[in-house]
């Protein structure tokens, strides 16, 4: 049985998002890359273009069900309310569009990938290159994070 998750990676200024097929145990890159919105931008705008921009990525890709990374604790309280704001948008995106949604925390993502709940970004993304055979980790690190929590639904999920 072969699913396609999109993953995202949320933020207001830059939204991680990708999309894997996985079947038979592998996974590979279907794209990935960032949503970007400009700072100075009102929060509102920038909403608009995360969800219009999800939109089209889920239109162009289909995927089956969508992953988001939780919100984790952070001292920056402004930080904190913006990817809410933006995890909500994605969320809310993925439902219009008929999607299931996965939520894992940080931890939960490390723990499948590397089999080590503090494991730090360089390994989560190496993992992340090798799971999907890539020559190289994707970049930017939003557009690897949204990958390792695509793979994470794969993974659990089997």
């Amino acid at each position: 049985m072969s699913m396609r998750v999109i993953g995202i990676d949320p933020g207001t200024g830059i939204l991680g998002f990708g999309v894997i097929d996985f079947a038979k145990n592998k996974a590979k890159m279907v794209t990935a890359g960032v949503i970007k919105t400009p700072p100075h931008t009102p929060n509102d705008v920038r909403l608009e273009e995360i969800f219009d921009g999800l939109t089209e990525i889920i239109k162009e890709t289909k995927p089956d069900v969508m992953s988001v990374e939780k919100l984790f604790f952070t001292r920056n309280i402004t930080t904190a309310i913006s990817v809410a704001q933006a995890r909500g948008v994605s969320i809310l995106t993925g439902r219009k569009a008929k999607l299931s949604i996965a939520e894992y925390t940080p931890n939960e993502i490390k723990q499948t990938l590397t089999g080590y709940g503090r494991a730090d970004k360089k390994q989560v993304q190496e993992m992340v290159r090798l799971q999907l055979g890539l020559t190289e980790v994707p970049k930017p690190d939003d557009c690897a994070d949204a990958l390792a929590a695509a793979i994470t639904h794969a993974m659990m999920s089997r």
